[in-house]
């Protein structure tokens, strides 16, 4: 049983919310964001794996606690903090869903934003004059 809430990988770097919204910024933010939510999800997926496991030892200790005869009152106890574990162990399996489908969401509009906006990227990128910046021409 661990406790230990720091996350075990802190190479994930916070994703910079700027103005920057150039193709290669925001191609780079999305692949940044991206790779943030697949270790959440992976963190995640193992604290509701731990938590799991807590839940269910501690139903042990409830059968255990009442095979030997205690007091009622920490038998009751024991078997709220279970149920509280299987209830927050569900909520945190929960959260890992919804940080799968955010990273999955985020692979994807990443992949749109490529099929979108390279090819203009290119063009703009190898043209020897100066182009409009984004935004220019919505005055």
């Amino acid at each position: 049983m661990s406790s230990d809430l720091a996350p075990r990988n802190t190479s994930a770097a916070p994703v910079v919310a700027d103005d920057d919204n150039r193709y290669k910024a925001v191609q780079a933010k999305l692949k940044k964001l991206s790779a943030a939510m697949d270790d959440a999800t992976l963190e995640l997926e193992g604290l509701h794996r731990d938590m799991k496991g807590n839940a269910a030892h501690t139903e042990d200790v409830v059968t255990a606690i009442e095979n030997a005869d205690l007091d009622p009152k920490f038998v009751r106890l024991t078997v709220n903090v279970a149920l509280a574990l299987v209830g927050a162990a569900r909520e945190v399996g929960s959260l890992s869903d919804i940080a799968q489908d955010t990273a999955d969401l985020t692979h994807q509009t990443r992949r749109t934003h490529s099929q979108l906006y390279n090819e203009l990227d290119e063009i703009r990128s190898n043209r020897p004059e100066k182009t409009p910046r984004p935004g220019f021409f919505n005055r």
